[in-house]
């Protein structure tokens, strides 16, 4: 029996292409929870869709491919969550800026907390797919940039350059932020969440 993946399965349309993509993002972010990145074979997230390898190749090159695109979906709805609240109607400029660092932490938490092997894809990220990290961070900079930027205007914040002040407070609430520090914060517990927001608060303030 020939095993050319043309005759074992049929060519996908174009309308059908997007939806494939997105049930091989689907399978493979389930598999690096459960099974661990390293341990995650394209063969087996093949297997799980009932179809061959080779056709899983046509959506995506390499393995390294397919955890770029996990993790731009992923924080992809991390940075939607957090631009919804830094335009949250009727709320003053250090509001959205309390509740976005406080739903970025939740969301990171509940993501990533309950599944350590979660942790390999996003070193796993760091190590060879750095850009994709870059840009989330940027786009996280950016929203807490656009809150600054209101409370200047207001007058509820004083920083003098919003941009640069964004990356500062990135790098005060990091350790309650990124995947794999907030995994380690119960043999680490202070400064708690709160106290690091209102230590950045107080720091804006005219």
């Amino acid at each position: 029996m020939s095993s050319d993946p043309q005759i074992l399965e049929p060519e996908l349309s174009e309308e059908s292409a997007p939806t494939t993509r997105c049930r091989i993002l689907a399978v493979a972010e389930r598999s690096f929870r459960e099974i661990g990145y390293q341990k995650t074979t394209v063969a087996d997230i093949a297997k799980t869709l009932k179809m061959s390898p080779a056709n899983v190749y046509r959506f995506f090159d390499s393995k390294k491919a397919i955890n770029e695109a996990v993790v731009e979906r992923v924080t992809g709805e991390i940075e939607a969550l957090l631009m919804k609240m830094a335009d949250a109607p009727g709320l003053s400029a250090e509001a959205r800026l309390r509740n976005s660092i406080a739903a970025l932490h939740r969301d990171t938490s509940g993501r990533w907390n309950g599944y350590p092997r979660i942790h390999e894809m996003i070193e796993a990220a760091m190590g060879e797919s750095w850009e994709v990290c870059r840009h989330h961070v940027d786009r996280i900079a950016a929203v807490f940039e656009r809150i600054l930027r209101d409370g200047v205007g207001t007058g509820e914040f004083a920083a003098a350059d919003p941009a640069v002040t964004a990356r500062c407070i990135q790098a005060a609430i990091v350790r309650h932020t990124h995947p794999l520090l907030v995994s380690q914060l119960p043999q680490m517990p202070e400064p708690s969440l709160d106290q690091m927001i209102d230590f950045v608060l107080r720091s804006l303030r005219p």
